[in-house]
């Protein structure tokens, strides 16, 4: 039992590690890339189709690519950010490129949601592009955005179990390595049933304040 708390402990705050530094970033680059999206429609607050179908494209590009291929096409360019492409730390770039695009098309679909007459209203009243962004669009998707967050950290952690299989690190590495190549059947369930409790968690959270930032 202490071998296998041994393992598991130092696994565990490596992926927690992972998800809390890749969320962070996933949130500050997909957050104004969704809004982004949705302000240079046409007919909407900013209308620059170009760049719109250019975001667009890219978006859905690099979704387009499973996580396991894009972990390792990214592994160079994780090389140049963080001087390494093995390892916890350099495990987070992938994640990041992996999930930016996923909680931007989230952020997209909640600020869609809003009834486009809140949005006239505040044009007619004489509302700047920024006022509105900041004050009608994330106020009355920010609920929708939360559980968006909820499921992309849920994501993440998807992805942080599969940067395992190239030494990322954390729970995922810890299971392939001893659970599965060295038969420790033991510690590939631990590291399951730890997964499952971060998840079961993350969403209970995620849900809970997304009722009460709830407007409706």
């Amino acid at each position: 039992m202490n071998d296998i708390l041994a393992l598991l402990i130092p696994s565990f705050i490596e992926t927690l590690y992972m998800i809390g530094v890749s969320a962070f970033f996933t949130i500050l680059l997909g957050l104004p890339l969704g809004i982004i999206l949705v302000i240079t429609e046409k007919n909407h607050i900013m209308p620059l189709l170009k760049l719109n179908k250019f975001l667009s494209t890219i978006i859905n590009i690099i979704r387009s690519l499973p996580a396991i291929i894009l972990i390792i096409l990214i592994g160079p360019f994780a090389r140049f950010i963080v001087g390494t492409s093995i390892g916890t730390t350099a495990a987070i770039v992938p994640l990041v490129v992996a999930a930016t695009p996923f909680f931007a098309r989230i952020v997209e679909t909640s600020l869609r949601e809003i009834d486009s007459g809140i949005v006239e209203a505040s044009i007619s009243m004489g509302a700047t592009p920024l006022q509105i962004i900041i004050k009608v669009l994330l106020p009355e998707a920010m609920s929708s955005i939360v559980l968006g967050i909820t499921i992309t950290l849920i994501n993440i952690l998807g992805y942080s179990a599969i940067a395992g299989i190239v030494g990322g690190g954390g729970l995922g590495d810890l299971a392939i390595r001893y659970g599965y190549h060295r038969f420790r059947t033991d510690v590939l369930i631990a590291c399951v049933v730890l997964l499952i409790i971060i998840v079961q968690i993350t969403q209970f959270l995620g849900n809970s304040l997304a009722k009460k930032l709830n407007k409706k």
